[in-house]
């Protein structure tokens, strides 16, 4: 898998309460069987360039068939050869905050 792509999205026009309109771009996102993971700003989605950017599509599409404004922001992060890039990104952060808690431990 190459890409991680960042991805939040929501109408503008629906009022505050967008959770339900969110919800339906995630289940678009859980259905294409690719890696994703949901956070509270937006969700990654893991794959090839060419599998994830039909999702992204049908995640704004879904969205614009009960709007007429929709905000979307997409950052990607592509690499060649990477898989599993989803774990090792926050795990290699993980492994950096352990060892700088060890650190700060030993100069005491």
């Amino acid at each position: 898998m190459s890409v991680i792509v960042d991805l939040a999205l929501f109408p503008l026009d629906q009022g505050q309460g967008v959770g339900a309109y969110v919800a339906r771009a995630v289940a678009i996102i859980r259905s294409s069987g690719l890696a994703h993971q949901l956070s509270p700003m937006g969700t990654c989605i893991e794959g090839e360039w060419d599998e994830v950017l039909p999702v992204v599509d049908r995640c704004f599409k879904a969205l614009a068939a009960d709007s007429d404004r929709v905000y979307l922001t997409m950052k990607a992060d592509w690499r060649r050869g990477r898989t599993g890039g989803l774990a090792a990104k926050t795990a290699s952060v993980e492994r950096a905050l352990a060892r700088a808690d060890t650190d700060r431990k030993e100069d005491k």
